[in-house]
């Protein structure tokens, strides 16, 4: 093959990692992360940190922290390749599976964080009715919050069964793939 038009396919690899570094970034997802995940899709093939660094520029630690991440979004997976005695990396080569992956994993975090405050805010607004001397203005606006707090907790259950929904395939029922 000519070295000009595999400099030209390389530059558009290149122009696709870094699109997709870019896309990322929508999910709130780091560059760095989109610009592994970019490689690793682009190569089509699992690679080893010392390959990611060698790609990146980046150091063996700092791959291994984003390669972490990457697994822990669910973006990535630790695979096993007979014969290879290092750890491999691969990357969902579904952008739709990515999506949900992306998705849900965010989200996912959110719920737990969201519930956890909710229960933390009505046991103190309880704590207080229980406990406190309060007038009727004051016990009107804890049970304003309560409700409010109800509705927080509403809200987040149902963001739960929306992950469920898209984890489970069940949005491509109603949105599919072309």
């Amino acid at each position: 093959m000519d070295e000009e038009p595999l400099e030209k396919i390389n530059h558009i690899q290149e122009q696709f990692v870094e699109k997709i570094a870019d896309n990322m970034q929508t999910f709130g997802v780091s560059a760095t992360v989109g610009r592994v995940l970019g490689i690793i899709y682009m190569n089509r093939r699992p690679m080893t940190l010392d390959e990611l660094s060698e790609e990146t520029g980046m150091s063996k630690t700092r791959m291994s922290q984003v390669v972490r991440e990457m697994v822990d979004l669910n973006i990535a997976d630790k695979v096993f390749e007979k014969g290879v005695r290092k750890d491999l990396y691969n990357v969902e080569q579904d952008y739709y599976q990515t999506f949900v992956s992306l998705f849900t994993s965010n989200w996912r975090k959110a719920i737990q964080k969201n519930k956890m405050f909710e229960k933390k805010m009505s046991a103190e607004l309880k704590s207080i009715l229980e406990h406190g001397t309060i007038d009727e203005e004051l016990e009107q606006k804890i049970n304003v919050l309560l409700k409010e707090t109800k509705e927080w907790l509403d809200y987040y259950y149902w963001l739960a069964r929306l992950v469920e929904f898209f984890d489970s395939g069940e949005i491509f029922k109603y949105v599919p793939k072309p």
